[in-house]
This record gives C-alpha cells, sequence and structure tokens, in this order.
C-alpha cells in the first residue's frame, strides 16, 4: 500500500495538531502524511549543506557550497548536479524526473532551482521550486 511505503513525519517546522503522539504537555505534534513528508524531506536535503549534522556529516547538498559562485552557465550547471546527487542519495521515495535552475526575474543573486519528480509508490508527480542565493 503506497500510504505504508510513503509514510509520515512529523511537520517540518515543529508544532502542535495532528493526531500523532501526545506531547509533554498532552498536545499532538502535527504530522506530515505521504506527499507532503516526501516534499519535505527534499526540502531538508536541499537546505542541510554537509558537515551541518554532526551526526551524519555527509548528509545534505553541496550546493552550499556554491554560495558565493559567479553566475553563469557553469554554475547553473554544477546547481543542478548536486541537486540531482543529493536527490538521489538521500530520498529513496522519488524518481527525479529533471532539474532546471534559472536566475529569478527580479532579484539577481537568486536562482531558482525546480525538481520535478515522481513519486515512486503512487507514480504522482510533482515539483518543487527552492530558492536559493549566490550571496
Amino acid at each position: 500500500m503506497a500510504g505504508s511505503f510513503l509514510g509520515t513525519a512529523w511537520r517540518f517546522k515543529l508544532g502542535a495538531g495532528g493526531d500523532v503522539g501526545l506531547g509533554l504537555d498532552g498536545a499532538r505534534v502535527a504530522e506530515a502524511g505521504e506527499a507532503l513528508a516526501v516534499r519535505q524531506s527534499i526540502w531538508l536535503i536541499l537546505s542541510t549543506a554537509p558537515g551541518e549534522r554532526v551526526a551524519r556529516p555527509d548528509f545534505g547538498c553541496r550546493i552550499h557550497d556554491l554560495a558565493f559562485g559567479i553566475g553563469g552557465a557553469s554554475l547553473i550547471g554544477d546547481v543542478v548536479t548536486a541537486v540531482e546527487e543529493a536527490i538521489g542519495r538521500w530520498e529513496p521515495r522519488v524518481d527525479v524526473l529533471g532539474i532546471d535552475a534559472f536566475p529569478h526575474p527580479v532579484e539577481k543573486e537568486l536562482l531558482l532551482v525546480d525538481v520535478e519528480y515522481a513519486i515512486r509508490a503512487t507514480n504522482s508527480r510533482f515539483n518543487l521550486v527552492y530558492p536559493f542565493y549566490l550571496s
């Protein structure tokens, strides 16, 4: 069953609500179910620089090494490659269908990284646009 494969997770940012486990004050922790849990996982992968997590120093995406790069085709190619490698390594529930990075039309120091993916268990297609600041 797709739901059992995708599972659920605590909603990011952590807060009260939902019906998962009682907290110390009796409130329930808000949960992210199935597709939202996958989306949040991809966002966390892209938002984490390798070395940032003590218990898992290899976790994350190396786009953060490119934060002060000079814009252009080479940088965009490096960003796309880093995102593809990170999602391929850390999110086994998805197939990446395409990744594109393009400059924001107004903010020149902002790249928009468009990730198109399909959840393997359901073949549902989604996209996520991740803002990547160059400075």
